[in-house]
């Protein structure tokens, strides 16, 4: 008797030694730049978003992970329009107010965003193009603000500013993970943040932040500061010269 129910035992520590949940894991992430200088000529940046998944012992976590990379730049209020063609003109039809819209977002993965976690998930995190939470002012119709949302994603990725690839990361035994992410030469300043979650089974068991600054440098700082800090001074010389240039451009074609 004494025997079974040590044999018992043993069995129920086992089995509970085996259903025991495994650490989760940890995120070293880096980017290869953490500056971005807008100077004269500038054609975009591409940045390099890397890391590793170790254990809290400092070991590589051994584990098949799905990594999602989210970059997103500085937000602000923004008031979206739909047009609509009425009697052969178009004019302004619905609007409404988004009270964070992202001037950057990008996200990358190791697979779609879908097959790695539910629609929830995705929204609580903002993994997706689907699942930005743009804040919308007042009562809005959900279909109204699912329209809106689609049209504004659709508009940002045509400029550059917004997109997805979902085979944009790779990971490299377990451990080492990267994904490429292209700033267009239109992207505003500001501090970016790059996200990364690791997830398996469709749960989010860690996540790293990093930063990236975008500012300007050289003459289009002080075109910049100029602006910003005497702005009836920057409008009357900028009418200044655009009347001087079209006096100039006159004269010469009288001349022709």
């Amino acid at each position: 008797m004494i025997r079974r129910c040590l044999l018992a035992s043993l069995a129920l520590i086992a089995l509970t030694g085996a259903r025991a949940p495994a650490p989760r894991p940890i995120l070293v992430p880096d980017v290869s730049q953490h500056e971005v200088l807008l100077r004269q000529g500038f054609t975009g940046a591409d940045l390099l978003l890397y890391g590793a998944i170790m254990t809290p012992e400092g070991h590589r976590a051994g584990r098949d992970y799905d990594i999602v990379v989210v970059l997103e730049g500085p937000t602000s209020p923004m008031v979206l329009r739909e047009k609509r063609k009425v009697a052969g003109m178009w004019v302004n039809a619905d609007s409404t107010t988004l009270r964070s819209v992202p001037s950057f977002y990008a996200v990358a993965s190791t697979r779609p965003i879908g097959k790695i976690v539910d629609e929830r998930t995705a929204a609580i995190y903002e993994m997706g193009l689907d699942s930005l939470q743009l804040s919308p002012g007042g009562a809005v119709d959900p279909a109204l603000q699912k329209r809106f949302a689609a049209g504004l994603a659709e508009l940002m990725a045509k400029r550059g500013l917004y997109g997805q690839n979902d085979h944009g990361v790779t990971i490299t035994d377990q451990v080492l993970y990267r994904a490429r992410i292209t700033l267009p030469s239109s992207v505003q300043t500001g501090t970016y943040t790059a996200e990364t979650f690791a997830i398996s089974q469709g749960r989010v068991l860690a996540s790293a932040v990093s930063r990236v600054e975008v500012r300007k440098e050289g003459m289009e700082k002080a075109v910049a500061d100029f602006s910003s800090h005497s702005a009836f001074s920057y409008g009357l010389l900028a009418v200044s010269l655009s009347v001087l240039m079209g006096w100039l451009a006159g004269r010469l074609f009288i001349k022709r």
